[in-house]
């Protein structure tokens, strides 16, 4: 059951903080600490705390990678384990490759299209 909630939780997360991982921490921490595991689950078993989360921080700028990836397992390896880091950790990058993976399918579909090609023309500047 706390497999399904951490995956879900970051799955979540995955999907809806844009922006990096400094966008995704006010998110897990609040999912994590209140919604995720419902205070009961904080109050008894005392997994995440506001300490915690700054530790989570700390640890998630200084190791190498992503911090929201950093960050789902940290705290997926704090509250089940090893298996609690990879579900967290899955459920965190899910979002972005099913995203990246049905943009490639598009571009690939739709890459002679001359609407899709003045687009992406149109689009260099700025990515510059």
């Amino acid at each position: 059951m706390i497999y399904l909630q951490l995956f879900f939780s970051f799955l979540q997360i995955g999907a809806l903080s844009f922006g990096g991982g400094y966008a995704a921490m006010p998110l897990i921490q609040e999912h994590v600490i209140v919604t995720l595991l419902k205070e009961k689950f904080v109050d008894q078993y005392h997994w995440i705390d506001e300490e915690e989360m700054l530790d989570l921080v700390a640890i998630a700028q200084s190791s190498p990678g992503a911090i929201a990836v950093n960050s789902a397992t940290f705290v997926g390896t704090r509250i089940a384990g090893p298996g609690g880091a990879v579900v967290a950790t899955l459920g965190c990058i899910l979002p972005s490759c099913i995203i990246v993976t049905l943009l490639a399918y598009i571009y690939t579909k739709y890459r002679k299209m001359s609407l899709l090609q003045g687009t992406l023309t149109s689009l260099r500047p700025a990515v510059v």
